[in-house]
């Protein structure tokens, strides 16, 4: 249909100039409303949690020390925050390698468990790293205990 040489949408002119058409139109004209709600997010939604993000870590990069480094504490499995943090940070910027497939609260249970027993995780750089892995296996309960209010 839209190969057709009468055919004659934007689309269709677009695809028979030399140049062709960009690939999310003709995504958009091939795959209807599953790829048009994509599109349409993305480019509502791209850079309202990219420019502050970048913004801020650009300002706090500037007031890093030489041997100081950032560590990520959020999801590592996504590049939503990563890339925009490895581009400013570079090679300082880590994670803990225990968060390896782990999901948000898994990830909160561990860091839990690892300020009761006062233990640091290790940290290991985000480039290069295996950021998807095997899902570990469940934390253990952790002991109920009554929080006093301002703890």
């Amino acid at each position: 249909m839209i190969l057709r040489p009468s055919a004659a949408s934007l689309l269709a002119r677009r695809l028979r100039e030399p140049l062709g058409a960009p690939l999310g139109e003709v995504y958009t004209f091939l795959s209807g409303l599953y790829f048009r709600g994509k599109l349409a997010y993305a480019r509502a939604f791209a850079d309202r949690f990219r420019r502050p993000l970048l913004a801020d870590a650009r300002t706090l990069a500037a007031g890093l020390g030489a041997d100081d480094e950032v560590i990520l504490l959020g999801s590592i499995a996504s590049p939503k925050y990563v890339d925009v943090l490895s581009g400013v940070f570079g090679p300082r910027l880590k994670f803990p390698a225990a968060f390896v497939g782990r999901g948000d609260m898994s990830r909160g249970g561990l860091l839990l468990r690892c300020v009761t027993a006062r233990t640091a995780l290790d940290y290991v750089p985000v480039a290069g790293a295996t950021r998807r892995g095997a899902r570990p296996p469940k934390l253990p309960p952790l002991p109920r205990r009554v929080v006093q209010a301002g703890e």
